[in-house]
């Protein structure tokens, strides 16, 4: 009994503990219930956040008039929600169909913006989706925005379907000029940029994807706004918890100007009309012009160009194609900075200086022939006919090769021939180098080429990369080819087993093609207009610049000042005879034709042609100038890629430029 009283007293001492315990559980879940809930409430849905991030009005880009050359405008946008689409059996295919039936658009445009770039399936950029997973996919952008907003009529057919407004570029300036390989162009960021930039670039930005577009993209973009918001469980936005405001990009001001460039551009698309009237290929083309005195672009024309709008509404596979297919030119390609041609004759002005540097006397005279035999090798004039001995200046005029052939055949011999394997002391080579061939210009511009000057250096390590190859092909030769062309072949074969061998010496006849312009030489048409610019300034290189300044709030404008990139030190007398040879040559020379009528008194050019050789391919054209040339002002190259004649096909192309320039106003 003892032992049952002690069992008793231990049940009714627990059972009061347990009631203790939950009256105090039941007392305090009152108090959270009736007293706290309201704190408890405000807490969970402060803690439930989220941040969204308004783009901030991208900066214009406009020319040295204040003339907007790209400017904002808003396009309507038809996005859906991912997650309609993750919970849909069919993973929206129903849905899209009928949107894309809706907006009168092709099924398939639609369908493959839902696919992440990269992923299996996905269409190739940027038709694909680049953007963030966690915000709307844009499906479409759409000129007109009365079809897009008939689907907000019926949510029932079209769930998840959004029709909003976003900002894009708009282009006022181009029905006059299109400039779209300076201007460059926007797109979405990859996830790789969002996360590289910490937070200054979001997945509902725009960056700049070539040109000034790109080059400035940090000061055209300005600072996206971020507003702090709670949110509920069911994604309902409850209240604001901050906010920052964007702030707007900063305009850019550029050298170009509206009128020359336009010029340029027509000069452009009349001479290869004409070159095609006259059965050359002309497929590619470029003009420049630089302000002599600063390096200032004024304008930067490129053939073919595209319409930059194109990009607004996101791009299809046939549009995308048409962007970055040869067939079509690839238009995307400046042809100013980013392509290299040989520069053929308009590269004398430099072999004359590196002939007079040589020890070649400036007033001598020289035997123009009509061909000259260098190794066991013929050279022709190609422009030129024989004229018996004649002046330095006189072959400039009338663009005697065989002059030029036998300096350079001369000067490589002084140089120990074949046997040399430096090209420190080589004045042609050191000359061009001095110019700024062979390097990038500096200009303000993504994706600039440097060109070539092939010597003796660049020789031996082209040929040490590709020798490999170059050996296999003397064994093989060049089947593929010999099925359409045998001849071709074996000129190709018999030029492998050559450069097997001896591949890494510099022959006299490269020798010979470098003072021509020819051979391995490339340069690219900002490059010829900065060293004719150098002519006629005095020797200076300025870098080229698009960009006059950035404009602050307020209207102050951060000026870009001029930057000398280099120095050319003529020898003594060369300028002279320079300045007055290339005068004739527009007056009375090979570009005599082209600027027949032109009031040469008024306004006297300087200048020279060029047409370069191209194995299995029409000639380049090319003309290089400044003018006026008492007062020189402005320096203009133009080439037209398989063109024909340099007279006959670029030298029109500056013509109409220069027309232009001459009736802008002088400072």
């Amino acid at each position: 009994m003892s032992r049952r009283r002690d069992a008793g007293g231990r049940v009714w001492v627990l059972g009061l503990v347990v009631v203790s315990l939950m009256g105090a559980l039941l007392g305090r879940l009152g108090q959270v219930q009736l007293g706290e809930a309201a704190g408890y409430q405000r807490a969970a849905a402060e803690a439930n956040t989220r941040t969204v991030v308004e783009p901030a009005l991208r900066g214009r880009i406009l020319d040295r008039n204040g003339i907007p050359l790209a400017d904002n405008g808003t396009q309507t946008v038809v996005t859906v929600d991912p997650k309609v689409l993750a919970d849909s059996a069919d993973h929206g295919r129903t849905l899209l169909t009928r949107t894309a039936s809706a907006l009168g658009l092709p099924f398939g445009q639609l369908w493959g913006r839902t696919h992440a770039c990269g992923t299996r399936g996905a269409p190739p950029a940027p038709v694909c989706w680049d953007g963030s997973p966690y915000t709307p996919l844009e499906l479409a952008v759409v000129a007109d925005p009365r079809p897009a907003l008939r689907l907000l009529e019926r949510p029932d057919e079209f769930p998840g379907i959004a029709v909003g407004a976003i900002p894009v570029r708009a282009y006022p300036a181009q029905a006059t000029a299109n400039a779209a390989q300076v201007l460059g162009y926007l797109a979405s960021p990859t996830a790789a940029e969002v996360h590289a930039s910490k937070g200054t670039v979001t997945p509902l930005d725009l960056v700049g994807r070539a040109g000034l577009e790109e080059q400035y993209d940090v000061e055209l973009r300005g600072t996206p706004g971020r507003t702090k918001v709670a949110v509920d469980p069911r994604g309902v936005v409850t209240r604001q918890l901050s906010r920052t405001p964007p702030v707007p990009g900063k305009d850019l001001v550029t050298n170009l100007d509206v009128r020359v460039q336009a010029a340029a551009e027509q000069g452009l698309r009349d001479a290869v009309a004409n070159a095609h009237h006259r059965g050359w290929k002309a497929d590619a083309g470029a003009a420049v012009v630089l302000d002599t005195s600063s390096g200032a672009v004024l304008a930067a024309a490129s053939y073919p160009a595209y319409d930059p709008d194109i990009w607004a509404g996101g791009l299809s596979e046939r549009e995308l194609a048409t962007l970055t297919g040869p067939s079509s030119g690839t238009p995307l390609v400046s042809r100013v900075t980013s392509s290299a041609f040989s520069p053929a004759s308009t590269f004398k002005v430099v072999s004359l200086a590196a002939a007079v540097s040589a020890g070649n006397p400036l007033d001598g005279r020289y035997d123009c022939t009509s061909s000259s035999r260098i190794g066991d090798r013929t050279f022709r004039n190609y422009e030129s006919r024989a004229y018996g001995p004649i002046s330095l200046y006189k072959a400039i005029v009338v663009s005697c090769d065989t002059v030029f052939y036998d300096l350079a055949y001369r000067s490589w011999l002084a140089q120990g021939g074949l046997a040399a394997t430096t090209d420190a002391h080589d004045p042609f080579v050191q000359m061009a180098t001095t110019f700024g061939f062979g390097a990038r210009t500096g200009v303000d511009l993504p994706g600039e080429q440097a060109g070539r000057v092939p010597g003796r250096e660049w020789k031996r390590a082209t040929w040490e990369a590709g020798r490999e190859d170059t050996c296999r092909r003397a064994r093989s030769g060049y089947p593929e080819v010999a099925r359409t062309d045998r001849s071709r072949a074996a000129y190709l074969t018999a030029l492998a087993v050559e450069s097997c061998r001896t591949g890494y010496q510099l022959r006299a006849g490269d020798a010979a093609n470098f003072a021509i312009g020819q051979g391995d030489t490339t340069v690219t048409p900002l490059q010829m207009a900065r060293a004719y610019a150098a002519i006629a300034n005095g020797g200076t290189l300025w870098t080229p610049q698009v960009a006059r300044g950035v404009e602050v709030p307020g209207g102050t404008l951060q000026v870009v000042r001029p930057r000398a990139g280099g120095r050319v030190s003529f020898p003594p007398g060369t300028l002279a005879v320079l300045r007055h040879a290339l005068t004739d040559v527009v007056s009375k020379g090979t570009a005599s034709g082209a600027f027949a009528g032109f009031p040469l008194a008024s306004f006297p050019i300087a200048g020279k042609t060029g047409t370069a050789e191209s194995f299995g391919a029409d000639d380049t054209a090319w003309f290089v100038a400044y003018a006026p040339a008492n007062h020189p002002r402005y320096a203009v190259a133009a080439v037209v890629a398989h063109g024909g004649l340099g007279g006959a096909s670029a030298a029109p192309v500056a013509r109409r430029i220069f027309e232009t320039l001459r009736t802008l106003p002088q400072p």
